[in-house]
């Protein structure tokens, strides 16, 4: 049972964390300082400093907590299925669970906003490139493990993380240039991709 003393914390952790993201996405990352996002909460810059490390960290924060319930997605996938298809169905059938975890900390639709405004600054752009090849390879070593090979000797672990994340990425990206395009529409493309996965790798597409 949560104290009184750690539901205060969490909720002021949470609302230094959705002013954080309004700000970043209205008036840009580097224009963004932390006495502002400090001020929106009307808390010190101390105690900003008690729940994250910097602006990268709080940038980032709902982005970690989807990765890690991915990767618990897909520790937790049946042991039989092959390593796509686990991979598959840790993203769409733990979307929802994903989506209520990501809501209940900020709106969705500013959570596709702050997407963007790091698809659009430099630096937190090389800041997710950078992170995002860390949690792919948590992911191609946890397939490894799976499967009984050795993840640096079998470099199938690792290839299919990086199809997989593809699809992802280019599903992201249509979303970013549309303001109309919603959570629902997001896993429905990333579903149609996924499915397109074979056919783009090894079809003939002038056939298609």
């Amino acid at each position: 049972m949560e104290t009184l003393r750690e539901r205060k914390k969490r909720r002021t952790r949470e609302s230094l964390l959705r002013a954080a993201l309004e700000l970043f996405t209205t008036q840009g990352y580097e224009h963004t300082t932390v006495d502002e996002i400090a001020e929106a909460v009307d808390v010190s810059q101390r105690t900003f400093f008690r729940y994250f490390a910097g602006k990268e960290e709080v940038a980032f924060a709902v982005q970690n907590i989807t990765e890690a319930a991915f990767v618990a997605a897909v520790r937790a996938r049946p042991p039989h299925e092959a390593p796509m298809k686990a991979l598959r169905q840790a993203f769409l059938e733990g979307w929802d669970a994903i989506r209520e975890t990501v809501e209940s900390i900020v709106p969705v639709e500013l959570y596709l906003r702050m997407y963007r405004t790091i698809e659009s600054t430099p630096a937190l752009l090389a800041a997710h490139l950078r992170r995002s090849a860390a949690t792919e390879e948590t992911i191609a070593r946890l397939l490894a493990e799976r499967e009984g090979v050795d993840v640096d000797t079998d470099p199938r672990p690792r290839l299919a993380v990086a199809v997989f994340a593809a699809v992802i990425r280019v599903t992201e990206r249509q979303c970013c240039v549309r303001e109309d395009f919603g959570p629902e529409a997001l896993r429905t493309l990333s579903a149609a991709h996924l499915d397109q996965v074979g056919s783009a790798l090894t079809g003939n597409w002038r056939g298609a």
